[in-house]
């Protein structure tokens, strides 16, 4: 794809967690207006996204895979994890990062869900697509390179072990992994430390283990790019693919053990970066686009793509313009696309709402109020890494930026609504529990801290449940 297409440079999400992220792209509107603010609240099941309005207008539509932007899914852990996120306790909601090296040199379908759903999208494009006499649109959700779940934790366990086979490992040169590097625990950023406390990161790492873990992760991200190997053949060998665009990119990223955390919910580039590739009729090939760009953009393009009305209340912009190098001389009836991005964070393994705005060479990451939570500022150009925080060095460029931040949204009426959805939601599940509470909440993720010490970590949320703001 990016041989013969466009690569996005600097592409976002808008919340780097699965389900919010997914409502985003879905509904083209930022996490604050969809109000998905863990991966147990996403869209209402009925919600018109880009690929119904497609449908409504003449267009073929098939989904396969992964959708996860409706409300009602994950873990009861995950949900409980972020609404008490306030609570003052510290807790290990994850396994701890981990490998598993499975099969044998011939074992090439790892992520046996993902193959099959690769199979029924490919099996459609030779079999449907190419008799259909209305123009089509096809989706394909993977999970890959997502991390596997990790039994050994317990029976609650979470998804912290990077797995994958000898004949996807060996296509990774190990030798080119960069080690990453950390600041101390106690140098680190509070929300920082709190989120590599809860994924059980803090403890010591051998630089082999780290290296392990990154060299897994792009084993998987081999063995993902192989599906979509799969799909880009079967267009090509119908005829469809020169009247075919294709458009490739991710939910959020993955830290892989970067500012020694691994997973997601993090505004560092590892996680909040994601990939976005565009190929087909009318693109460039080997096109590199440095504007900034995120997911909430993928609604007005498949309109655009479709020549469908884009609505006008949308948080983003077609990329159409920019696909075809139009970049400054055309405005959208919505005004030119603006230099920024926004994304968002409201989940769990944080233990503040955040925000993050990145323009030009700054990244800017607020949290909560926007004053009881020191606030970081990258400069991206000198400091890749996002190694140091220079908020305090140039106080002008924070208040610009949190200027513009606060134009975009009212963050601080945000967090303070999601703090108080969170307690209303606890307190429902806590009533419908009854007797059982004690049990049920022990048992979660967390069980392997909770069970020492449980009626400490009840009477820390008896407190928060009592306090008023």
């Amino acid at each position: 794809m990016k041989r013969y297409g466009t690569v996005f440079l600097n592409a976002y999400t808008n919340s780097p967690i699965c389900c919010p992220s997914r409502a985003a792209m879905w509904s083209g509107l930022f996490t604050h207006l969809t109000e998905s603010w863990n991966n147990f609240k996403g869209l209402d099941p009925g919600y018109v996204t880009w690929m119904d309005l497609m449908e409504k207008h003449g267009y073929h539509t098939q989904k396969y895979g992964k959708l996860d932007y409706t409300s009602g899914h994950h873990s009861v852990s995950n949900r409980v994890e972020a609404w008490t996120r306030d609570v003052d306790f510290l807790l290990r909601q994850e396994g701890r990062p981990m490998v598993n090296l499975t099969g044998d040199r011939k074992h090439v379908r790892v992520m046996e869900a993902d193959w099959r759903n690769t199979d029924k999208a490919v099996n459609w494009i030779k079999n449907e697509a190419i008799n259909l006499t209305q123009p089509f649109v096809l989706y394909l959700g993977l999970n890959l390179p997502h991390p596997y779940p990790s039994p050994y934790a317990g029976e609650n366990f979470g998804s912290s072990t990077f797995l994958t086979s000898p004949y996807w490992l060996e296509k990774v040169t190990y030798e080119a992994i960069k080690i990453p590097k950390w600041s101390s625990l106690s140098e680190m950023h509070p929300v920082d430390y709190y989120s590599s406390y809860t994924k059980n990161c803090t403890g010591e790492f051998t630089k082999q283990e780290v290296r392990n873990i990154r060299a897994f992760y792009y084993a998987m991200c081999a063995e993902t790019d192989a599906m979509l190997g799969e799909v880009i053949s079967a267009l090509r060998d119908t005829g469809l693919l020169e009247k075919t665009i294709v458009i490739f990119t991710a939910d959020h990223g993955e830290l892989a053990m970067e500012h020694r955390q691994f997973y997601k919910m993090s505004m560092y580039e590892g996680s909040s970066h994601v990939p976005l590739l565009v190929m087909g009729p009318g693109i460039k090939s080997q096109q590199q686009i440095p504007n900034v760009v995120s997911l909430v953009d993928i609604y007005p393009t498949m309109l655009d793509i479709a020549r469908i009305p884009v609505p006008q209340n949308l948080s983003g912009y077609s990329l159409i313009p920019l696909l075809h190098g139009k970049a400054e001389n055309v405005v959208s009836p919505k005004g030119h696309r603006p230099s920024w991005v926004l994304s968002e964070f409201h989940g769990c393994n944080v233990n503040s709402s955040v925000y993050m705005l990145r323009t030009g060479k700054w990244k800017y990451i607020t949290y909560s109020d926007g004053y009881s939570v020191l606030p970081q500022l990258f400069d991206l150009t000198a400091d890749p890494d996002e190694l140091t925080n220079i908020a305090v060095k140039f106080p002008a460029v924070v208040h610009s930026l949190d200027k513009i931040l606060r134009s975009i949204v009212n963050y601080p009426k945000v967090s303070s609504s999601v703090q108080d959805y969170n307690k209303r939601q606890f307190i429902s599940w806590k009533q419908s529990l009854g007797q059982n509470y004690s049990n049920v909440i022990a048992n979660l993720r967390w069980h392997q801290d909770w069970l020492k010490e449980p009626k400490k970590y009840e009477n820390a949320i008896d407190k928060w449940l009592c306090q008023s703001k």
